[in-house]
């Protein structure tokens, strides 16, 4: 969603029409349930924290600052949800792989039956690995491999400089690949 955009719906949504908040959580859902999701571990859990972010952050809209972008304060709502629920639930579930709303890119309408089962079995490994690794590490390449987000808005997000976040990312990468490494996944 183009900045300007989402500054003129927070706009409207600050001066009371609700119905303008709707297409800020369509344009966060995706990326929001796949973060949620590498730190919750588990579809059912990470809806949950997903929608009660989107309730945070509708409550909250009248403190946001209009001169921010809207998505790296509202990653770091879902953030924190996911750690709060975490810790209340003492819970550190392991990542389902079978939930077809959380692709990784969408499957390329003219590919082939055998390609489409290679890029499943991939995701699945993905997935498997990533519930291997710690919650630092996970939540890190979610944000960083799986969403783009520069290293700017990470460090906004996770609320820590910009050199650190290239360490934890180093360490997180050398983590997922020593969990592929013991799931026995080859690279080319």
């Amino acid at each position: 969603m183009q900045p300007e955009v989402e500054r003129e719906l927070i706009r409207k949504v600050k001066n009371g029409g609700a119905r303008f908040y709707e297409p800020l959580v369509r344009a966060y859902e995706g990326p929001g349930m796949r973060l949620a999701l590498g730190m919750m571990g588990h579809p059912d859990d990470a809806w949950d924290a997903l929608q009660e972010a989107f309730v945070k952050a509708y409550q909250n809209l009248a403190r946001f600052d209009l001169n921010r972008p809207f998505g790296p304060w509202f990653f770091q709502i879902l953030r924190n949800q996911c750690r709060d629920m975490l810790r209340s639930r003492q819970s550190r579930g392991r990542l389902e792989t079978r939930d077809e709303r959380l692709e990784l890119r969408p499957a390329d309408a003219r590919s082939s039956p055998e390609r489409a089962r290679q890029r499943r079995e991939a995701r699945d490994l993905l997935w498997e690995a990533l519930g291997r690794i710690g919650e630092e590490h996970r939540e890190i390449l979610v944000l960083k491999e799986l969403e783009g987000f520069r290293y700017s808005e990470i460090a906004e997000i996770l609320g820590i400089p910009e050199g650190t976040v290239a360490s934890r990312l180093y360490h997180a990468r050398h983590a997922l690949k020593r969990a592929l490494e013991e799931m026995n996944v080859e690279f080319p």
